[in-house]
C-alpha cells in the first residue's frame, strides 16, 4: 500500500495535527511514458507552511484533499517505456508527502548518488542550498570586506547562506536561538560571532558585533529581529527577504517600523524566490559541491523516521527542534 499525507483543511495559526490525514491507498501504476518512483527522504521546509494558506503567494496553494506538497528524493522502480528514465535512477523533486508516486519526469532531476548521499540533493544540493546560493550572491551581492547579518543562522538556507558569505571574504554575524546552537554556528560553521537571541538583546548585541553596521542583512525571520537589523544598516545596504519564520503562524501579520532607515540609508530590501533562478541550479550545485570536497561548506541533515511522524517533525520547523535541513526518511 501507499501511505500518504493529504490536506484536509486550512490552519488557522500554527496548524493541528488534524490539518492533515494519513490515508492509504493502492500503489499507483505508471501509464506510458511513466515512472513509478519510490520515496526515501522528503524535506521539510518553512515555505510548506505558507502554501497551506488559500491565498496564492510565488506558487499555488495546496488543494484541500491533495497531497501535501514536498521537496522529495527517490528511485525509480518502474519504468514504463520512458524515453530517458529507467529502474534504478534516482530523481530528486516534487513528488509530495507520500511513499510511492509517478511521474512524466516533469520537475524531476536525475542525480548522481555516488557524488553525495541522497539527503544532500534536498538540503545543500537542493532547494534550500539554491536559495541560500543565489540568496547571498545575487540578491546580496556580497563583496569582500563587507559585513553580513544572517538570522536563523543553524538553519538549512541560513547556515549555508553564512558560510558562503565567509568563503567570499566576508564577516558574518549569525542570528540563532539557544547557546548550543550559537557554539554550533561559530566553532562548526565558521562564523565571526552569533546573537543568541533567546537570551541576549539582539539590539545591544548587534551594535557590539557590528558597530559599523551591517551591509547585508540575510532575513530568514521577519518580525522584531528584521526591524533591529534596518535600524542598523549602512549606506547602500541590501537586505535580502528570503523567509519570515516567525511571522507564519501569526494571524496579523508584523511589518517592519523602521523601513525608512532604506531612504536614509539608500538601503534596498529585495524579496528573493528560488524558482526565479532554475535555469542556473546546475551551476550553483557544481560550484557548491566543489567546496564541499574541499571542506569550505559543511552541511548537516537532521533526519527522522516514518510517514507516521510526519506532523511531529513538522512542527520541528516552528519550534527550534532541529538543526541544519530537516528531513523525513520515509525508506
Amino acid at each position: 500500500m501507499n501511505k500518504q499525507i493529504l490536506l484536509r483543511k486550512r490552519p488557522m495559526g500554527m496548524p493541528e495535527q488534524d490539518t492533515w490525514e494519513l490515508v492509504e491507498t493502492e500503489i499507483p501504476q505508471p501509464k506510458n511514458g511513466e515512472v513509478l518512483v519510490q520515496t526515501h527522504y522528503i524535506s521539510l521546509d518553512p515555505a510548506m507552511r505558507g502554501w497551506l494558506n488559500e491565498v496564492k503567494s510565488y506558487i499555488e496553494p495546496v488543494a484541500i484533499d491533495d497531497v501535501m506538497r514536498a521537496g522529495t528524493i527517490g528511485k525509480v522502480i518502474k519504468s514504463n517505456n520512458h524515453p530517458t528514465l529507467k529502474e534504478g535512477d534516482v530523481l530528486s523533486g516534487w513528488g509530495g508527502v507520500q511513499q510511492y508516486f509517478c511521474t512524466n519526469g516533469e520537475g524531476q532531476f536525475k542525480v548522481d548518488t555516488n557524488l553525495a548521499p541522497m539527503t544532500k540533493y534536498i538540503g545543500a544540493l537542493g532547494m534550500p542550498g539554491m536559495t541560500a546560493y543565489f540568496g547571498i550572491l545575487e540578491v546580496g551581492k556580497i563583496k569582500e570586506g563587507e559585513t553580513v547579518l544572517m538570522s536563523g543562522a543553524a538553519g538549512a538556507v541560513g547556515s549555508v547562506a553564512g558560510q558562503i558569505a565567509k568563503i567570499k571574504g566576508c564577516k558574518v554575524v549569525g542570528i540563532a536561538g539557544g547557546p548550543e546552537k550559537c557554539k554550533y554556528v561559530i566553532e562548526h560553521l565558521g562564523f565571526d560571532d552569533c546573537i543568541d537571541y533567546k537570551n541576549e538583546s539582539v539590539y545591544k548585541r548587534l551594535k557590539e558585533t557590528c558597530p559599523k553596521g551591517i551591509d547585508v542583512y540575510f532575513d530568514n525571520v521577519g518580525g522584531e529581529i528584521l526591524d533591529i537589523a534596518l535600524a542598523r544598516l549602512r549606506r547602500h545596504a541590501r537586505v535580502v527577504i528570503c523567509g519570515a519564520i516567525s511571522q507564519y503562524n501569526s494571524n496579523q501579520i508584523q511589518g517592519p517600523k523602521n523601513y525608512l532607515s532604506l531612504l536614509v540609508n539608500r538601503a534596498s530590501m529585495t524579496g528573493m524566490v528560488v524558482f526565479d533562478y532554475a535555469k542556473r541550479y546546475k551551476e550553483a550545485g557544481m560550484q557548491m559541491g566543489m567546496w564541499m570536497m574541499e571542506g569550505k561548506l559543511k552541511t548537516e541533515e537532521d533526519v527522522y523516521e516514518g510517514i507516521e511522524n510526519f506532523y511531529e517533525t513538522f512542527t520541528r520547523l516552528f519550534t527550534g527542534e532541529k538543526r541544519g535541513k530537516l528531513v523525513l526518511k520515509v525508506v
